[in-house]
């Protein structure tokens, strides 16, 4: 009998620890089946911060970094410019990347560093308990907005790709969610687009991905999809923002 479904390669064969109704372990195993398809296992070296993907690391095959919060771009710089014939990328949350990590962000892509990001963004942090992110919506629950984020006091949400996308260095900009299997497939062709346009050196590529929260949204995983296809959606539009391939 043929085989039509396997586990790639680069995704470790052990159950993964993430919540139920989480969208990282599509995620993962987009990267990996990205990764086998290039033929780039043995010379990828990912980043992995602090945030629910801290454990990143257990559920790759290849060699993973481990970063301090928010400082993944700036590990993944010095890897890269060491071993610049390796494929570096690193594994972001929006707590992270969007957060404490912005300066290594901008200034990676200011740089043109020729390094690729995955950037999960699910508006909340989620490893720590549920606190309001830079990319929680107006109105938005969370533990620390527990009467919804307001402008006169959270100010707006952080729309990362937009601005990215003004920075002269940005290679590869795209927005994609994991919702459904349509859009699925368009975020596996923007990872591929991104990772292969750091082998063609083209420079600093990111992918930002609407993600889900069930967890810390209190919402049922199929309610949880919902709820980004009707609000996230609108606050991110998906779509290319960037690309100078």
């Amino acid at each position: 009998m043929a085989t039509v479904f396997k586990r790639p390669h680069p995704l470790s064969d052990v159950s993964n620890t993430y919540c139920p109704g989480c969208t990282h372990g599509i995620i993962h195993r987009l990267a990996a089946e990205v990764i086998e398809e290039l033929g780039i296992e043995g010379d990828t070296i990912g980043v992995a911060p602090v945030g629910c993907s801290v454990v990143a690391y257990n559920f790759f095959e290849f060699d993973v970094q481990q970063a301090a919060h928010g400082r993944a771009p700036a590990v993944a710089t010095g890897i890269k410019r060491v071993h610049p014939d390796k494929f570096v990328f690193t594994y972001q949350g929006d707590g992270d990347l969007a957060a404490i990590g912005t300066a290594e962000t901008v200034h990676a892509a200011a740089r043109g560093e020729n390094i690729s990001i995955i950037f999960v963004n699910n508006a909340i942090y989620g490893m720590t308990g549920g606190q309001m992110a830079p990319t929680s919506l107006v109105g938005q629950v969370t533990q620390t907005t527990p009467y919804g984020r307001k402008i006169e006091n959270q100010g707006y949400p952080i729309k990362v790709c937009e601005m990215l996308s003004t920075i002269e260095g940005a290679a590869y900009i795209e927005r994609v969610s994991v919702d459904s299997i349509p859009n699925i497939k368009k975020t596996k062709a923007a990872i591929r687009n991104a990772f292969e346009c750091q082998l063609d050196k083209k420079g600093f590529s990111l992918v930002e991905i609407l993600s889900t929260c069930p967890t810390n949204w209190g919402m049922e995983p199929a309610e949880a999809m919902e709820w980004l296809r009707e609000n996230m959606m609108k606050q991110y539009p998906l779509g290319v923002y960037c690309d100078k391939r």
